[in-house]
């Protein structure tokens, strides 16, 4: 079974979020093996460019050989449903190589995580909560995979 990781920035705080994500997150493992990384928030005390740069570095220090870092920005490459699942065929089909999603906290990613990243997606051209970005990026995924598997899930 392919892996797919992911490292999120904080923990879900809202119910809705939570029983959302556990949700896809299990109709999701029925297709992939998932491993989940959360980083912990930078103190809040500092300015938004410092916790950019201390939460940058605990994402980079979870970072495996072989990961393939794909980041959730709304400066990224726009996906349809179907191109996200013939991308997402292609990261965890390729040998010796897991795709690692990557959603970071309020301010963003650091530039080093940004530099370190082989794909950047965004999931809306607005600017979504985090939490809210979690939940629709593991439906989306959990949507690549009934795709993939002629499930009637999807609907053109």
């Amino acid at each position: 079974m392919s892996k797919i990781g992911f490292l999120w920035v904080g923990k879900l705080k809202e119910r809705f979020s939570q029983d959302g994500c556990a949700l896809y997150w299990k109709k999701l493992s029925r297709f992939f093996q998932l491993e989940e990384t959360v980083i912990k928030d930078a103190p809040g005390k500092l300015p938004p460019a410092d916790k950019n740069k201390v939460e940058g570095e605990r994402i980079l220090s979870k970072v495996r050989p072989g990961d393939v870092l794909i980041l959730l920005d709304e400066f990224g490459e726009r996906l349809t449903s179907r191109t996200l699942a013939d991308k997402l065929k292609q990261w965890t089909d390729a040998p010796n190589q897991r795709p690692v999603f990557v959603i970071g906290g309020p301010f963003g990613l650091s530039d080093e995580v940004k530099a370190a990243a082989r794909h950047t997606i965004r999931l809306s051209d607005m600017t979504l909560p985090h939490e809210l970005a979690r939940l629709l990026l593991l439906e989306q995924l959990y949507r690549a995979g009934t795709i993939h598997k002629n499930m009637p899930y999807h609907h053109d």
